[in-house]
């Protein structure tokens, strides 16, 4: 049954927030902007139901083998007791000499969440790196509950778009499903270059980053020649 929602700029309107010495024209706009926020809010409520009814998507068949903590296993060994399975190609591969900034700045809020994540879903941070550099490199940063994987044979990195033509990692978010004993491919990040609109940098929608969705909240915005650094003086 259809729900039949209140409108939105008549919920912003009822809403009780305000602050010191704000003028008449500042209210007036936020008020239209959280009529925009709450329109927000219920296209991405609609887009996770979108998403949540796909129907089946491909059946997981590759050879693929990995190295993590407690040695080597296949696919399955990743979903492990999980149905569900949330993986994400770090762009750290034998020939970079560090990893890619970006990635690095995901995945330690990925890390921090990594026992909350695993009461729902397993999650799995693959590189094609031999594992004791990336187990080095999770001890640096401190990413101690985050699983990560070698990925043995680029085998998963080529198929899931964590490697592209020419020889170059890639950053990926894939998310696979186990049913009636069968993983399939569920979903995956498909925003890039090619769905991007004009002077914004590609990205996906909703933004899996923090950094960025908390900049996008400040009067500057995300600053159009700037990425976050490995380390800073």
């Amino acid at each position: 049954m259809t729900k039949t929602l209140t409108p939105a700029r008549d919920l912003a309107a009822a809403a009780s927030i305000r602050f010191p010495n704000e003028s008449a024209e500042y209210r007036a706009a936020r008020t239209a902007l959280l009529a925009e926020e709450v329109e927000l809010r219920r296209q991405l409520a609609r887009v996770a139901r979108q998403r949540r009814a796909l129907p089946p998507g491909g059946e997981v068949r590759g050879d693929y083998r990995f190295i993590g903590n407690n040695g080597e296993c296949d696919f399955a060994g990743l979903v492990g007791d999980h149905d569900t399975l949330i993986v994400y190609s770090f762009m750290f591969g034998p020939e970079r000499a560090r990893p890619c900034t970006m990635c690095t700045n995901f995945i330690g809020p990925l890390a921090a969440n990594a026992a909350d994540i695993g009461q729902q879903a397993a999650l799995a941070v693959v590189a094609r790196s031999p594992y004791e550099r990336l187990a080095a490199f999770a001890l640096e940063r401190g990413w101690a509950p985050i699983p990560l994987y070698q990925d043995c044979n680029d085998a998963y990195a080529r198929d899931y778009t964590g490697y592209v033509p020419g020889g170059d990692d890639a950053a990926a978010l894939n998310v696979f499903v186990r049913r009636d004993g069968v993983i399939r491919h569920f979903w995956a990040e498909e925003m890039g270059s090619e769905t991007a609109d004009p002077g914004e940098d590609p990205r996906g929608a909703p933004d899996v980053a923090p950094l960025w969705n908390l900049l996008d909240k400040t009067p500057g915005g995300r600053p159009a020649d700037w990425y976050p650094r490995l380390a800073y003086d």
